[in-house]
């Protein structure tokens, strides 16, 4: 198990980053350009030499950032011209994915703005739109916020590169709320926390965010424990078994 702390200096706090470094003529241009109707910036003028879509997802990150959208609430006041735009790219992103690959289970401190969920949820879309057969389970304090992520990843898999989604097809088109299901079997469900909800699903990855605040998290994770192959717990600070947990690594 590992623990990532907002207090560790090798992921600093997302306002003292510095943007590093000028980006790509490809990735200014891609920025940069306007799509009639809003639609995807996978337009071919944008992507003069695609690579083929198993280097696309090769890299959860690289997928993230380059061949799908976020969609951000707050884009009018950002002033931006739409509300999707590409992943963002933060220098503490990258030793959390890498971690995320290596370690089972991992539990990560965080301040509500540093974007830390969202990318969970990234990562865990992606492991599932690429794997065969594997269900991943979102678990947050209430049902709706449990589908709030799983409606955050029905939206980084609507808006990427097309490619992508022809060699990653859906199970339907029209999906219940609080689930994504691939043609290949793999499925992410939304669930309220509660001890007991996990018994009825036998995962293989377990997202829970904002634990500190959610019922019963410790006996969720107890009895994910013995079935999950990756286990993700996100939390802001609060006091109860996150923090408990969480101290007791240190």
């Amino acid at each position: 198990m590992t623990l990532i702390s907002k207090h560790d200096p090798a992921l600093p706090h997302e306002r003292s980053i510095a943007i590093q470094g000028l980006l790509s003529a490809r990735k200014k241009l891609s920025a940069s350009a306007t799509v009639a109707g809003d639609s995807l910036q996978t337009d071919s003028t944008l992507h003069p030499e695609e690579p083929p879509v198993a280097e696309m997802v090769s890299d959860p990150l690289v997928w993230l950032q380059n061949y799908t959208q976020t969609r951000d609430s707050h884009w009018r006041e950002a002033g931006a011209k739409s509300p999707y735009r590409p992943f963002p790219k933060k220098a503490y992103f990258r030793p959390i994915v890498e971690i995320f690959q290596k370690e089972p289970v991992l539990f990560i401190e965080k301040s509500r703005d540093m974007m830390v969920s969202w990318l969970c949820v990234g990562l865990f879309t992606h492991a599932a739109m690429t794997t065969e057969g594997i269900e991943v389970l979102f678990q947050s304090q209430k049902e709706e916020k449990a589908f709030e992520l799983v409606e955050y990843a029905k939206i980084l898999y609507e808006r990427q590169h097309p490619a992508i989604q022809k060699a990653y097809p859906l199970k339907r088109k029209h999906q219940a709320a609080g689930i994504l299901e691939f043609a290949h079997g793999s499925r992410i469900i939304g669930i309220p926390g509660g001890g007991d909800q996990i018994r009825s699903y036998h995962p293989w990855g377990l997202f829970q965010d904002e634990a500190a605040f959610m019922p019963e998290a410790g006996q969720s994770y107890d009895h994910a424990v013995p079935v999950c192959q990756k286990i993700v717990v996100v939390s802001s600070a609060g006091p109860g078994w996150f923090a408990d947990f969480v101290n007791n690594c240190d």
